[in-house]
């Protein structure tokens, strides 16, 4: 059995954050990442708009998660990459999966940084089939970015925060014909910065009160079914591609059995995006320095 001062569950930038924080304290500290890389999403995240704050400085995603990836390296923090967290116990024992197989670790105090999931198609009220071409926007940044995949060329996006303008912008800019943001709201939601680049910059239509009623297609998707909330009307636009940008859910369910009475155990924090999503990292990142300094 492993034995830890400080387990860190998710090497994302609060988990990274809090791992350098520890380690300048002079605990003993595991940081454990289920993707064989640091960053979470930022190694995908190739536009700008990172470290405003907490760097000064304008970068990337990947440039800012490389800056913390290569603090770790030189830093006394333990690291098991390709390695998933299946359960903790309130005797303070972590259960882990890899390639060498089951792993237990003893630990006196936890951070959780697990970060946050996509809503996906099946938690969405859209009828017709589930054909190929559908992707939520994390996933096709994934793709477009880490692995070069091709998504299609007629994209219709869902959802107006942030990443759904953010990949909307993306897809123009690569030549791709993104037909419209749809947007149940009667305002876009992203940040006004990100609206002016999709809406102005490169004038991506905008439908707000509208949504996606229906899928159609049978191998790859052909088109979608639009409801425009205030009327009522209803119309078919062909596409080849849908990206849904539904929003986000902080993930926490490893820790949900330690709940009593609707609080966490004295010697668990969670930091960054499972507590609560954030707009921006660097409040992610300022969150997991404060999480190891308030439980060390």
């Amino acid at each position: 059995m492993l034995n830890s001062e400080l387990l860190i569950i998710g090497g994302g930038a609060a988990g990274m954050a809090a791992a350098l924080a520890a380690s300048r304290s002079g605990r003993r500290t595991l940081l454990v990442e289920r993707a064989p890389y640091l960053g979470g999403v930022l190694p995908q995240c190739l536009h700008h708009g990172f470290g405003l704050r907490y760097f000064q400085q304008d970068l990337t995603g990947a440039e800012y998660a490389r800056r913390f990836a290569g603090q770790l390296a030189a830093a006394p923090v333990q690291l098991l990459l390709n390695t998933t967290a299946l359960a903790v116990s309130r005797e303070r024992i972590a259960l882990l999966s890899n390639e060498q197989g089951l792993q237990q670790v003893a630990f006196r105090r936890l951070i959780l940084a697990s970060g946050c999931r996509e809503i996906p198609l099946g938690a969405l009220p859209i009828a017709g089939t589930r054909p190929a071409g559908v992707f939520t926007a994390g996933q096709a940044q994934q793709m477009l970015n880490l692995y070069g995949d091709d998504i299609g060329d007629r994209i219709i996006v869902l959802g107006s925060g942030d990443i759904g303008l953010i990949m909307a912008r993306q897809f123009h800019l690569l030549g791709k014909q993104v037909l419209a943001i749809v947007e149940q709201r009667p305002q876009l939601s992203g940040l006004p910065e990100h609206q002016r680049q999709c809406c102005e910059q490169c004038r991506i239509p905008c439908l707000t009160s509208a949504t996606v009623c229906e899928i159609h297609g049978r191998r790859r998707i052909e088109a979608v079914t639009l409801r425009h909330l205030d009327s009522g009307a209803e119309e078919r636009i062909a596409c080849s591609t849908l990206v849904l940008a539904a929003g986000l859910r902080p993930e926490r369910e490893l820790v949900a059995p330690l709940l009593d009475g609707g609080a966490y155990p004295a010697w668990l924090q969670l930091a960054g995006n499972c507590e609560h999503v954030h707009k921006i990292v660097d409040t992610v990142t300022l969150q997991g320095e404060q999480a190891a300094r308030a439980l060390l």
